[in-house]
């Protein structure tokens, strides 16, 4: 019986990202099953049973490496591979395996992290004008799911309610049934409303 890799690889995502990863682990095993050289699927299966025993870091992790293969899936790959078999089962260390590499990224791709961009804000900034200032010439690079989500709604409730709608239309094409996700979706179609 052949499967499709593609459609079970999305499944186990979704399953995933609902954080049941018992039918998670047993998607991408069946892809691995299938495809014994998919590096996705084993690094996976690995990050499934993380999550399953409860280590916290797991589903950041996760998130990680999605993000990754947004940019290069092969380097992805290894990449993360390398992370899960340097780590001796504690994910405390894992902030060190990716901050300075994500930071001399950051440097590249004239970025700034998200948190960085928060602390401004925190000085009493505002949120509109700060945006404003860096939206042209810098990216703000976001690393955990709730700062995605606290970046969104503060696109909204500033009036980028356009560019908030084209980063949710990708995320929920990655995360379709995100509760958080469509909370933010429906936040901005009361607002369109209002508008109209």
């Amino acid at each position: 019986m052949s499967i499709s890799k593609h459609k079970i690889l999305n499944q186990a995502k979704d399953y995933f990202s609902k954080s049941d990863f018992k039918n998670a682990l047993e998607k991408f095993a069946m892809v691995l099953q299938n495809f014994p050289n998919s590096k996705e699927a084993y690094n996976s299966v690995i990050l499934s049973e993380m999550a399953m025993s409860g280590e916290g870091g797991a589903e950041a992790l996760f998130d990680y490496y999605e993000i990754l293969k947004e940019e290069d899936k092969e380097q992805a790959d290894v990449i993360m591979s390398d992370i899960l078999q340097n780590m001796d089962g504690s994910l405390e260390k894992l902030s060190q395996v990716f901050a300075e590499p994500l930071r001399d990224r950051l440097e590249f791709e004239d970025g700034i992290l998200y948190k960085d961009f928060k602390a401004i804000i925190d000085e009493g900034e505002s949120f509109k004008e700060t945006f404003e200032n860096i939206m042209f010439s810098t990216r703000v690079i976001i690393t955990q799911k709730e700062d995605f989500v606290d970046f969104l709604d503060n696109l909204i409730e500033h009036g980028f309610a356009d560019m908030a709608l084209t980063y949710l239309e990708n995320a929920l094409s990655v995360y379709p049934s995100d509760e958080l996700l469509r909370k933010l979706l429906k936040k901005l179609a009361k607002g369109k409303k209002i508008e109209n």
